[in-house]
Protein backbone atom coordinates (compact mmCIF):
# COMPACT_ATOMS: atom_id res chain seq x y z
CA UNK A 1 0.00 0.00 0.00
CA UNK A 2 1.68 3.48 -1.23
CA UNK A 3 1.62 6.80 0.92
CA UNK A 4 -0.86 8.12 -2.01
CA UNK A 5 -3.32 6.64 -0.14
CA UNK A 6 -3.35 8.89 3.17
CA UNK A 7 -3.64 12.26 0.95
CA UNK A 8 -5.00 14.70 2.12
CA UNK A 9 -7.24 16.23 -0.78
CA UNK A 10 -10.76 16.53 0.05
CA UNK A 11 -11.31 16.30 -3.68
CA UNK A 12 -8.43 14.31 -5.40
CA UNK A 13 -9.31 14.81 -8.87
CA UNK A 14 -5.97 14.87 -10.87
CA UNK A 15 -6.32 16.80 -14.43
CA UNK A 16 -7.38 14.64 -17.36
CA UNK A 17 -4.76 15.34 -19.66
CA UNK A 18 -2.27 14.35 -16.84
CA UNK A 19 0.86 11.84 -17.67
CA UNK A 20 -0.02 9.14 -15.50
CA UNK A 21 3.83 7.37 -15.82
CA UNK A 22 5.09 11.11 -14.40
CA UNK A 23 2.57 11.99 -12.09
CA UNK A 24 3.19 11.01 -8.06
CA UNK A 25 -0.03 9.70 -7.75
CA UNK A 26 -0.17 7.71 -10.18
CA UNK A 27 3.26 6.30 -11.67
CA UNK A 28 3.29 3.14 -9.06
CA UNK A 29 -0.03 2.37 -9.52
CA UNK A 30 0.53 2.65 -13.78
CA UNK A 31 3.71 0.35 -13.64
CA UNK A 32 1.45 -2.54 -11.06
CA UNK A 33 -1.17 -2.00 -13.89
CA UNK A 34 1.27 -2.75 -16.72
CA UNK A 35 3.11 -5.36 -14.89
CA UNK A 36 -0.35 -7.29 -14.54
CA UNK A 37 -1.01 -6.21 -18.51
CA UNK A 38 2.39 -8.31 -19.33
CA UNK A 39 1.61 -11.34 -16.54
CA UNK A 40 -1.43 -12.87 -16.07
CA UNK A 41 -3.62 -9.85 -17.01
CA UNK A 42 -7.45 -9.41 -15.47
CA UNK A 43 -10.01 -12.00 -15.44
CA UNK A 44 -13.20 -11.90 -17.96
CA UNK A 45 -15.58 -12.62 -15.11
CA UNK A 46 -15.79 -13.54 -11.96
CA UNK A 47 -18.05 -15.44 -9.60
CA UNK A 48 -19.51 -14.17 -6.24
CA UNK A 49 -21.54 -16.29 -3.92
CA UNK A 50 -22.95 -13.35 -1.86
CA UNK A 51 -23.47 -9.10 -1.51
CA UNK A 52 -21.76 -7.51 1.24
CA UNK A 53 -25.33 -6.65 2.79
CA UNK A 54 -26.50 -10.40 2.40
CA UNK A 55 -23.23 -11.39 4.50
CA UNK A 56 -24.58 -8.48 6.97
CA UNK A 57 -28.36 -9.83 6.86
CA UNK A 58 -27.20 -13.31 7.70
CA UNK A 59 -24.22 -13.46 10.10
CA UNK A 60 -24.67 -9.69 12.26
CA UNK A 61 -25.93 -11.34 15.13
CA UNK A 62 -23.02 -13.83 15.84
CA UNK A 63 -20.89 -13.07 19.05
CA UNK A 64 -17.54 -11.55 19.01
CA UNK A 65 -14.39 -14.33 18.31
CA UNK A 66 -16.84 -16.55 16.06
CA UNK A 67 -15.28 -18.95 13.21
CA UNK A 68 -18.43 -19.95 11.26
CA UNK A 69 -16.54 -22.29 8.97
CA UNK A 70 -18.25 -21.16 6.03
CA UNK A 71 -16.63 -20.23 3.06
CA UNK A 72 -18.10 -17.21 1.05
CA UNK A 73 -16.81 -14.93 -2.08
CA UNK A 74 -17.20 -11.34 -2.34
CA UNK A 75 -16.26 -9.15 -4.83
CA UNK A 76 -15.67 -4.79 -4.79
CA UNK A 77 -13.57 -2.14 -4.52
CA UNK A 78 -10.83 -1.84 -1.91
CA UNK A 79 -11.18 0.67 0.55
CA UNK A 80 -9.46 1.77 3.50
CA UNK A 81 -6.33 -0.51 4.10
CA UNK A 82 -4.63 -0.68 7.62
CA UNK A 83 -1.56 -2.87 7.89
CA UNK A 84 -0.99 -4.06 11.43
CA UNK A 85 2.26 -5.99 11.22
CA UNK A 86 1.48 -9.74 9.90
CA UNK A 87 -2.56 -8.55 9.52
CA UNK A 88 -4.02 -6.54 7.42
CA UNK A 89 -7.69 -5.18 7.45
CA UNK A 90 -9.67 -3.64 4.42
CA UNK A 91 -13.19 -2.86 3.56
CA UNK A 92 -14.76 -3.81 0.58
CA UNK A 93 -17.22 -2.17 -0.64
CA UNK A 94 -20.19 -3.23 -3.36
CA UNK A 95 -23.29 -2.29 -4.81
CA UNK A 96 -24.98 -3.23 -1.40
CA UNK A 97 -23.04 -1.85 1.07
CA UNK A 98 -19.56 -3.12 2.88
CA UNK A 99 -17.57 -5.68 4.58
CA UNK A 100 -14.41 -6.16 6.16
CA UNK A 101 -11.55 -8.22 4.99
CA UNK A 102 -9.30 -9.91 7.18
CA UNK A 103 -6.34 -10.36 5.50
CA UNK A 104 -4.11 -13.01 8.01
CA UNK A 105 0.07 -13.92 6.65
CA UNK A 106 -0.27 -17.27 8.12
CA UNK A 107 -3.64 -17.81 5.88
CA UNK A 108 -2.05 -16.08 2.92
CA UNK A 109 1.43 -16.93 2.94
CA UNK A 110 4.03 -14.94 2.82
CA UNK A 111 3.65 -14.64 -1.45
CA UNK A 112 0.02 -13.81 -0.96
CA UNK A 113 0.70 -11.19 1.79
CA UNK A 114 3.15 -9.33 -0.17
CA UNK A 115 0.75 -9.72 -3.40
CA UNK A 116 -2.46 -8.11 -1.19
CA UNK A 117 -0.13 -5.22 0.48
CA UNK A 118 0.58 -4.55 -3.19
CA UNK A 119 -2.94 -3.47 -3.59
CA UNK A 120 -3.87 0.16 -3.74
CA UNK A 121 -7.24 1.61 -2.42
CA UNK A 122 -10.02 1.91 -5.14
CA UNK A 123 -8.92 -1.39 -6.54
CA UNK A 124 -11.48 -4.10 -7.45
CA UNK A 125 -10.46 -7.30 -6.05
CA UNK A 126 -12.87 -11.12 -6.03
CA UNK A 127 -11.67 -12.91 -2.51
CA UNK A 128 -12.84 -15.95 -1.20
CA UNK A 129 -12.44 -16.77 2.71
CA UNK A 130 -14.15 -17.83 5.49
CA UNK A 131 -16.88 -15.51 7.45
CA UNK A 132 -15.39 -14.78 10.97
CA UNK A 133 -16.31 -12.00 13.94
CA UNK A 134 -13.05 -10.50 15.02
CA UNK A 135 -12.66 -10.02 18.70
CA UNK A 136 -14.39 -6.72 18.34
CA UNK A 137 -17.35 -7.81 16.94
CA UNK A 138 -16.71 -6.99 13.31
CA UNK A 139 -18.14 -9.32 10.58
CA UNK A 140 -15.22 -9.92 8.25
CA UNK A 141 -14.23 -12.38 5.29
CA UNK A 142 -10.94 -14.10 6.40
CA UNK A 143 -9.00 -14.62 3.07
CA UNK A 144 -7.76 -17.68 1.66
CA UNK A 145 -7.17 -16.19 -2.19
CA UNK A 146 -7.70 -13.20 -3.87
CA UNK A 147 -7.93 -11.90 -7.85
CA UNK A 148 -7.32 -8.55 -8.88
CA UNK A 149 -9.74 -7.48 -11.17
CA UNK A 150 -9.30 -4.15 -12.14
CA UNK A 151 -6.71 -1.68 -11.03
CA UNK A 152 -7.51 1.72 -10.22
CA UNK A 153 -4.85 4.01 -11.65
CA UNK A 154 -6.17 6.88 -10.01
CA UNK A 155 -6.89 7.65 -6.48
CA UNK A 156 -9.95 7.74 -4.50
CA UNK A 157 -10.80 11.52 -2.77
CA UNK A 158 -9.83 10.29 0.59
CA UNK A 159 -11.94 9.19 3.12
CA UNK A 160 -12.15 12.02 5.15
CA UNK A 161 -13.69 14.61 3.22
CA UNK A 162 -14.85 12.40 -0.01
CA UNK A 163 -15.85 13.78 -3.08
CA UNK A 164 -17.32 17.36 -1.59
CA UNK A 165 -17.01 19.66 -4.68
CA UNK A 166 -21.10 19.78 -6.03
CA UNK A 167 -19.77 20.68 -9.61
CA UNK A 168 -16.83 17.70 -9.76
CA UNK A 169 -19.57 15.68 -7.75
CA UNK A 170 -22.00 16.38 -11.30
CA UNK A 171 -19.18 16.39 -13.77
CA UNK A 172 -17.46 12.70 -12.19
CA UNK A 173 -20.83 11.14 -11.24
CA UNK A 174 -18.99 7.22 -11.53
CA UNK A 175 -16.10 9.01 -8.70
CA UNK A 176 -18.99 10.25 -6.41
CA UNK A 177 -20.75 7.28 -6.20
CA UNK A 178 -17.68 5.87 -5.30
CA UNK A 179 -16.94 7.76 -1.86
CA UNK A 180 -20.66 8.89 -1.29
CA UNK A 181 -23.01 6.76 0.11
CA UNK A 182 -25.49 9.89 0.05
CA UNK A 183 -25.31 9.89 -3.79
CA UNK A 184 -25.74 6.09 -4.10
CA UNK A 185 -28.63 6.31 -1.67
CA UNK A 186 -30.31 9.19 -4.09
CA UNK A 187 -29.46 7.05 -7.10
CA UNK A 188 -31.28 3.80 -5.35
CA UNK A 189 -34.35 6.28 -4.03
CA UNK A 190 -34.61 7.61 -8.18
CA UNK A 191 -35.02 3.83 -9.32
CA UNK A 192 -37.42 3.08 -6.65
CA UNK A 193 -39.25 6.02 -7.35
CA UNK A 194 -39.78 5.19 -10.90
CA UNK A 195 -40.36 1.10 -10.26
CA UNK A 196 -42.99 2.38 -8.01
CA UNK A 197 -44.85 4.76 -10.49
CA UNK A 198 -45.12 1.70 -12.91
CA UNK A 199 -46.26 -0.29 -9.74
CA UNK A 200 -48.74 1.86 -8.80
CA UNK A 201 -50.02 2.71 -12.65
CA UNK A 202 -50.40 -1.34 -13.84
CA UNK A 203 -52.03 -2.16 -10.87
CA UNK A 204 -54.94 0.55 -12.15
CA UNK A 205 -55.26 -0.97 -15.12
CA UNK A 206 -52.73 1.46 -16.90
CA UNK A 207 -50.58 -0.21 -19.79
CA UNK A 208 -46.98 1.58 -20.60
CA UNK A 209 -46.06 2.53 -23.94
CA UNK A 210 -43.16 4.67 -25.77
CA UNK A 211 -43.72 7.53 -28.30
CA UNK A 212 -41.92 8.87 -30.17
CA UNK A 213 -38.71 11.42 -28.91
CA UNK A 214 -37.77 13.08 -32.65
CA UNK A 215 -40.10 14.72 -34.16
CA UNK A 216 -41.49 16.95 -37.30
CA UNK A 217 -43.15 19.19 -35.06
CA UNK A 218 -42.21 20.05 -31.60
CA UNK A 219 -46.01 20.48 -29.76
CA UNK A 220 -48.02 19.25 -26.38
CA UNK A 221 -46.75 21.83 -24.60
CA UNK A 222 -45.83 25.56 -24.24
CA UNK A 223 -41.81 25.82 -24.50
CA UNK A 224 -38.61 26.23 -26.52
CA UNK A 225 -37.67 23.12 -28.75
CA UNK A 226 -34.16 21.50 -29.43
CA UNK A 227 -33.76 21.76 -33.64
CA UNK A 228 -31.72 19.01 -35.27
CA UNK A 229 -32.05 17.87 -39.09
CA UNK A 230 -32.65 14.64 -40.84
CA UNK A 231 -29.90 14.69 -43.44
CA UNK A 232 -31.97 11.41 -45.27
CA UNK A 233 -35.28 12.62 -45.61
CA UNK A 234 -33.71 16.73 -45.53
CA UNK A 235 -36.14 17.65 -43.05
CA UNK A 236 -36.16 19.65 -39.69
CA UNK A 237 -36.87 17.94 -36.74
CA UNK A 238 -36.99 18.59 -32.79
CA UNK A 239 -36.69 16.70 -30.22
CA UNK A 240 -39.82 16.01 -28.10
CA UNK A 241 -41.06 18.42 -25.22
CA UNK A 242 -43.85 16.54 -24.30
CA UNK A 243 -45.41 13.22 -24.93
CA UNK A 244 -48.99 14.65 -24.34
CA UNK A 245 -50.32 14.36 -28.09
CA UNK A 246 -49.29 10.97 -29.03
CA UNK A 247 -50.55 9.38 -25.90
CA UNK A 248 -53.64 11.35 -26.52
CA UNK A 249 -54.17 10.14 -29.96
CA UNK A 250 -53.74 6.08 -28.50
CA UNK A 251 -56.96 7.08 -26.70
CA UNK A 252 -58.29 7.91 -29.44
CA UNK A 253 -57.59 4.53 -31.08
CA UNK A 254 -59.05 2.59 -27.88
CA UNK A 255 -56.10 2.06 -25.61
CA UNK A 256 -58.02 3.46 -22.68
CA UNK A 257 -55.45 3.99 -20.09
CA UNK A 258 -51.73 4.90 -21.34
CA UNK A 259 -48.87 6.05 -19.22
CA UNK A 260 -45.09 6.78 -20.39
CA UNK A 261 -42.30 7.41 -18.15
CA UNK A 262 -39.45 9.06 -20.72
CA UNK A 263 -36.95 12.05 -21.49
CA UNK A 264 -38.30 15.55 -22.10
CA UNK A 265 -36.49 18.73 -24.04
CA UNK A 266 -36.39 21.61 -23.81
CA UNK A 267 -34.41 24.41 -24.72
CA UNK A 268 -34.44 27.11 -21.87
CA UNK A 269 -32.62 27.90 -18.49
CA UNK A 270 -30.81 25.56 -16.08
CA UNK A 271 -31.39 26.34 -12.26
CA UNK A 272 -32.42 24.27 -9.28
CA UNK A 273 -35.81 23.01 -10.40
CA UNK A 274 -35.10 22.82 -14.47
CA UNK A 275 -33.09 20.95 -16.45
CA UNK A 276 -33.25 21.23 -20.27
CA UNK A 277 -33.01 17.17 -20.15
CA UNK A 278 -35.46 16.05 -17.46
CA UNK A 279 -37.89 13.04 -16.96
CA UNK A 280 -41.60 13.50 -17.35
CA UNK A 281 -44.30 10.58 -16.27
CA UNK A 282 -47.57 11.11 -18.47
CA UNK A 283 -50.59 9.37 -18.22
CA UNK A 284 -54.14 9.52 -19.66
CA UNK A 285 -57.43 7.70 -18.74
CA UNK A 286 -60.37 7.61 -20.64
CA UNK A 287 -63.91 8.42 -18.97
CA UNK A 288 -61.51 10.29 -16.57
CA UNK A 289 -61.70 14.19 -15.29
CA UNK A 290 -59.18 16.40 -13.67
CA UNK A 291 -61.05 15.71 -10.31
CA UNK A 292 -60.25 11.56 -10.74
CA UNK A 293 -56.58 12.15 -11.15
CA UNK A 294 -56.10 14.44 -8.47
CA UNK A 295 -57.68 11.66 -6.16
CA UNK A 296 -55.07 9.26 -7.81
CA UNK A 297 -52.16 11.31 -7.41
CA UNK A 298 -52.65 12.24 -3.75
CA UNK A 299 -53.02 8.53 -2.67
CA UNK A 300 -49.58 7.79 -4.85
CA UNK A 301 -47.90 10.54 -3.27
CA UNK A 302 -48.19 9.59 -0.13
CA UNK A 303 -47.70 5.56 -0.92
CA UNK A 304 -44.73 6.19 -2.74
CA UNK A 305 -43.34 8.63 0.08
CA UNK A 306 -43.87 6.10 2.52
CA UNK A 307 -42.28 3.64 0.51
CA UNK A 308 -39.22 5.48 -0.28
CA UNK A 309 -38.85 7.10 3.36
CA UNK A 310 -41.20 5.76 5.34
CA UNK A 311 -43.56 8.36 6.00
CA UNK A 312 -46.02 10.49 4.04
CA UNK A 313 -44.86 12.75 6.10
CA UNK A 314 -41.55 14.35 5.53
CA UNK A 315 -38.56 16.98 6.58
CA UNK A 316 -37.48 18.62 3.27
CA UNK A 317 -35.52 21.49 4.13
CA UNK A 318 -35.07 22.16 7.48
CA UNK A 319 -39.56 21.90 7.74
CA UNK A 320 -42.17 19.50 7.72
CA UNK A 321 -44.06 18.37 4.85
CA UNK A 322 -47.42 16.42 5.20
CA UNK A 323 -47.93 14.15 1.94
CA UNK A 324 -50.71 13.22 3.48
CA UNK A 325 -54.18 13.19 1.32
CA UNK A 326 -57.06 15.07 0.41
CA UNK A 327 -54.72 17.94 -0.83
CA UNK A 328 -56.97 21.08 -0.92
CA UNK A 329 -57.85 23.11 -4.03
CA UNK A 330 -57.53 26.66 -4.78
CA UNK A 331 -58.29 28.60 -7.82
CA UNK A 332 -55.25 30.54 -9.39
CA UNK A 333 -57.34 33.77 -9.35
CA UNK A 334 -58.27 33.61 -5.77
CA UNK A 335 -54.59 32.82 -4.56
CA UNK A 336 -53.59 36.14 -7.06
CA UNK A 337 -55.88 38.19 -5.44
CA UNK A 338 -55.18 37.49 -1.81
CA UNK A 339 -51.52 38.43 -2.65
CA UNK A 340 -51.49 41.55 -4.81
CA UNK A 341 -52.54 45.07 -4.15
CA UNK A 342 -56.08 45.38 -5.81
CA UNK A 343 -58.55 42.80 -7.47
CA UNK A 344 -57.25 40.95 -11.03
CA UNK A 345 -60.41 40.26 -13.10
CA UNK A 346 -61.18 39.09 -16.37
CA UNK A 347 -63.80 41.60 -16.67
CA UNK A 348 -61.54 44.03 -16.48
CA UNK A 349 -60.24 46.03 -19.45
CA UNK A 350 -57.26 44.78 -20.88
CA UNK A 351 -55.26 48.07 -20.59
CA UNK A 352 -56.42 47.94 -16.51
CA UNK A 353 -55.42 45.02 -16.31
CA UNK A 354 -51.58 45.35 -17.73
CA UNK A 355 -51.94 48.58 -14.96
CA UNK A 356 -52.44 46.64 -12.22
CA UNK A 357 -50.35 44.22 -13.11
CA UNK A 358 -47.36 47.08 -13.35
CA UNK A 359 -48.51 47.61 -10.26
CA UNK A 360 -47.95 44.88 -8.83
CA UNK A 361 -44.12 44.21 -10.12
CA UNK A 362 -45.16 42.34 -13.23
CA UNK A 363 -44.47 43.91 -16.67
CA UNK A 364 -46.99 42.38 -19.10
CA UNK A 365 -45.20 42.04 -22.98
CA UNK A 366 -47.34 43.01 -25.73
CA UNK A 367 -49.06 40.20 -26.74
CA UNK A 368 -50.39 38.76 -23.31
CA UNK A 369 -54.32 38.93 -22.33
CA UNK A 370 -55.51 38.66 -19.18
CA UNK A 371 -54.91 34.52 -18.76
CA UNK A 372 -51.25 34.99 -19.17
CA UNK A 373 -51.27 38.12 -16.58
CA UNK A 374 -52.77 36.31 -14.30
CA UNK A 375 -50.41 33.81 -14.20
CA UNK A 376 -47.70 35.93 -14.31
CA UNK A 377 -48.42 37.16 -10.95
CA UNK A 378 -49.31 33.75 -9.66
CA UNK A 379 -45.71 32.58 -10.63
CA UNK A 380 -44.05 35.89 -9.15
CA UNK A 381 -46.10 36.35 -5.99
CA UNK A 382 -47.60 33.51 -5.14
CA UNK A 383 -46.04 30.45 -5.64
CA UNK A 384 -43.15 30.52 -3.24
CA UNK A 385 -45.35 31.22 -0.64
CA UNK A 386 -47.14 27.58 -1.19
CA UNK A 387 -45.62 24.90 1.11
CA UNK A 388 -48.21 22.12 1.96
CA UNK A 389 -49.41 20.32 -0.97
CA UNK A 390 -52.20 22.12 -2.45
CA UNK A 391 -54.19 21.95 -6.26
CA UNK A 392 -53.96 25.13 -7.81
CA UNK A 393 -57.32 24.96 -9.63
CA UNK A 394 -59.18 27.13 -12.84
CA UNK A 395 -55.96 28.17 -15.30
CA UNK A 396 -57.35 30.75 -17.93
CA UNK A 397 -58.00 29.35 -21.66
CA UNK A 398 -55.17 31.13 -23.53
CA UNK A 399 -52.64 29.77 -20.82
CA UNK A 400 -53.71 25.80 -21.53
CA UNK A 401 -54.80 25.52 -25.10
CA UNK A 402 -55.29 21.49 -24.77
CA UNK A 403 -57.41 21.72 -21.46
CA UNK A 404 -61.15 21.80 -21.54
CA UNK A 405 -62.55 24.80 -20.71
CA UNK A 406 -64.27 24.83 -16.78
CA UNK A 407 -67.96 23.56 -16.53
CA UNK A 408 -68.76 26.52 -14.75
CA UNK A 409 -66.18 29.11 -15.74
CA UNK A 410 -65.74 30.03 -19.69
CA UNK A 411 -62.60 32.40 -19.04
CA UNK A 412 -60.53 29.14 -16.79
CA UNK A 413 -59.99 25.60 -17.88
CA UNK A 414 -60.05 22.06 -15.86
CA UNK A 415 -56.68 22.26 -14.94
CA UNK A 416 -54.74 21.60 -11.54
CA UNK A 417 -51.45 22.18 -10.98
CA UNK A 418 -49.82 20.67 -7.70
CA UNK A 419 -47.43 22.75 -6.17
CA UNK A 420 -45.05 22.02 -3.08
CA UNK A 421 -42.72 23.66 -1.19
CA UNK A 422 -42.97 26.51 -3.70
CA UNK A 423 -42.42 24.08 -7.26
CA UNK A 424 -44.70 22.58 -9.24
CA UNK A 425 -45.02 18.58 -8.83
CA UNK A 426 -47.91 17.50 -11.42
CA UNK A 427 -49.85 19.56 -14.29
CA UNK A 428 -53.61 17.56 -15.00
CA UNK A 429 -56.06 18.42 -17.46
CA UNK A 430 -59.65 17.21 -17.96
CA UNK A 431 -58.47 16.89 -21.85
CA UNK A 432 -59.81 18.88 -24.29
CA UNK A 433 -61.42 16.47 -26.92
CA UNK A 434 -63.60 19.10 -28.94
CA UNK A 435 -61.99 19.24 -32.22
CA UNK A 436 -63.21 22.54 -33.49
CA UNK A 437 -62.38 24.37 -30.40
CA UNK A 438 -58.80 22.83 -30.34
CA UNK A 439 -58.66 24.10 -33.83
CA UNK A 440 -59.35 27.57 -32.57
CA UNK A 441 -56.53 27.86 -30.02
CA UNK A 442 -53.96 26.35 -31.92
CA UNK A 443 -54.74 29.14 -34.16
CA UNK A 444 -54.74 31.51 -31.19
CA UNK A 445 -51.23 30.17 -30.32
CA UNK A 446 -49.78 30.40 -33.65
CA UNK A 447 -50.99 34.37 -33.27
CA UNK A 448 -49.23 34.44 -30.06
CA UNK A 449 -46.03 33.13 -32.08
CA UNK A 450 -46.34 35.36 -34.53
CA UNK A 451 -46.30 38.33 -32.34
CA UNK A 452 -43.22 37.12 -30.14
CA UNK A 453 -44.12 34.48 -27.83
CA UNK A 454 -41.50 31.84 -28.79
CA UNK A 455 -42.88 29.01 -26.69
CA UNK A 456 -46.57 29.40 -28.38
CA UNK A 457 -47.69 26.21 -30.02
CA UNK A 458 -48.47 25.41 -33.72
CA UNK A 459 -51.54 23.72 -35.38
CA UNK A 460 -50.87 19.92 -35.51
CA UNK A 461 -53.21 18.89 -38.16
CA UNK A 462 -52.41 15.27 -37.68
CA UNK A 463 -53.92 15.42 -33.75
CA UNK A 464 -56.68 17.60 -34.53
CA UNK A 465 -57.67 14.47 -37.61
CA UNK A 466 -57.47 12.32 -34.89
CA UNK A 467 -59.67 14.65 -32.64
CA UNK A 468 -61.87 14.36 -35.52
CA UNK A 469 -62.96 10.65 -35.40
CA UNK A 470 -63.89 11.14 -31.49
CA UNK A 471 -61.79 11.09 -28.43
CA UNK A 472 -63.87 10.04 -24.90
CA UNK A 473 -63.79 12.41 -21.92
CA UNK A 474 -59.80 12.25 -20.46
CA UNK A 475 -58.21 13.05 -17.88
CA UNK A 476 -54.54 13.58 -18.52
CA UNK A 477 -51.67 13.72 -16.47
CA UNK A 478 -48.03 15.00 -16.25
CA UNK A 479 -45.53 14.62 -13.31
CA UNK A 480 -42.11 15.99 -13.04
CA UNK A 481 -39.90 12.54 -11.64
CA UNK A 482 -37.35 14.28 -10.46
CA UNK A 483 -38.82 16.75 -8.18
CA UNK A 484 -40.57 14.38 -6.37
CA UNK A 485 -37.40 12.15 -5.90
CA UNK A 486 -35.91 15.49 -4.79
CA UNK A 487 -38.58 16.08 -2.33
CA UNK A 488 -38.16 12.72 -0.90
CA UNK A 489 -34.73 12.53 -0.76
CA UNK A 490 -34.37 16.34 0.16
CA UNK A 491 -32.29 17.73 -2.28
CA UNK A 492 -32.60 21.51 -3.14
CA UNK A 493 -31.13 21.43 -6.55
CA UNK A 494 -32.21 18.98 -9.56
CA UNK A 495 -28.89 17.93 -10.40
CA UNK A 496 -28.28 16.23 -7.19
CA UNK A 497 -31.24 13.68 -8.59
CA UNK A 498 -29.61 13.39 -11.84
CA UNK A 499 -27.13 11.14 -12.44
CA UNK A 500 -25.46 13.03 -15.65
CA UNK A 501 -26.72 16.50 -15.64
CA UNK A 502 -26.46 18.71 -18.27
CA UNK A 503 -23.28 21.29 -17.46
CA UNK A 504 -21.18 23.96 -19.45
CA UNK A 505 -18.23 21.98 -20.82
CA UNK A 506 -15.24 22.34 -18.66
Amino acid sequence: MSDEDSIDSPDAALDDGIDLAAHPLTASRLAKHQATLRGPGYPYRFERSHLAGELHDSYDRLEPGTETGESVTVAGRLRNIRAMGKLTFAVLSDVSGTVQLFVDKRVLGDAGFAAFADLDMGDWIGATGEVVVTRKGELSVRIGTFELLAKALRPLPDKFHGLTDVEARSRQRYVDLMVNQEARDVALARAKVVSLFRREFEARGYIEVETPVLLNQATGAMARPFATHHNALDLDMYLRIATELYLKRLIVGGLEKVFEVGKIFRNEGIDATHMPEFTMLESYEALADYDDIARMVEEMFATIATEVTGSAVLRYQGRSLDLTPPYPRAPMLGLVNDAIDGTMSFDLSLQDAVALAQSNGVEPEAHWGHGKIIEELFDRRVQASIWEPVYVTHHPVETSPLARRHRDDPNVTERWELFIAGSEYGNAFSELNEPLDQRRRFEQQTAAKAAGDDEAQEIDEDYVRALEYGMPPTGGLGIGVDRLVMLLTDKAHIREVVLFPTMRPE
